[in-house]
């Protein structure tokens, strides 16, 4: 096995104050968000979602965020596939992003509700054709015996809608997580990070704390 001991980076990027954060968290995450984009960062709105499942077992996956504003953070998936599941046994997720370049993380903990079927079709029509006959063709989280079923199914569905607009699957939508907690983490040197925790409180307000790294 690989000796992984002497792998280190140091943090020399940035550091992070108090003064430096918005007071709402919601423009504190599209502040770092915008500058996620603007420098160039491969897919930023990659974040890993936590579920648990009924058992207590965690599992985390990575899916694309599609919408974001003072309500939550909005993406896609199969509503019966595995996170789905767990997501209708337990409604308390988190969110992970994870932006190396900049030396940074954005834990978000919240609980999850689906969004409208209207919100869901709007999105859906927006898909490349080729993304929208795949939500019809995938079982999602469900064992296959190869990749051919797959691409059969495929090709049969892009036959059957090729004239045609693709309807949106019943078993297809979006997902909101409405935050509770937002941690914004800045690597720092000799692992000295600077962490911050927005905490909800009444009205709409949120307590902001530093954390020890």
């Amino acid at each position: 096995m690989p000796d992984l001991s002497q792998m280190r980076q140091e943090f020399t990027t940035s550091d992070l104050t108090k003064k430096d954060l918005e007071a709402d968290p919601f423009f504190q995450f599209e502040k770092w968000f915008r500058q996620a984009e603007e420098g160039n960062i491969s897919m930023p709105n990659s974040m890993s979602l936590a579920t648990v499942s009924e058992s207590g077992q965690p599992s985390l996956r990575t899916v694309l965020l599609k919408y974001f504003d003072q309500e939550g953070f909005v993406f896609y998936t199969n509503y019966e596939s595995r996170k789905a599941q767990e997501i209708n046994q337990n409604p308390k997720v988190a969110l992970l992003f994870f932006w190396k370049e900049f030396e940074r993380q954005i834990k978000i903990t919240g609980s999850i509700t689906k969004v409208s079927a209207t919100e869901s079709m709007k999105y859906f029509l927006s898909r490349p054709k080729g993304s929208q006959i795949g939500a019809w063709v995938s079982n999602q989280s469900d064992v296959i015996s190869s990749r051919q079923i797959l691409l059969s199914k495929f090709e049969e569905l892009k036959r059957k809608f090729q004239n045609k607009e693709v309807p949106l699957p019943s078993f297809w939508g979006g997902y909101q997580v409405v935050p509770d907690s937002f941690e914004f983490w800045q690597g720092r040197v000799h692992r000295l990070h600077d962490r911050f925790v927005y905490s909800k409180e009444k009205n709409r307000l949120w307590k902001i704390e530093r954390l020890a790294p």
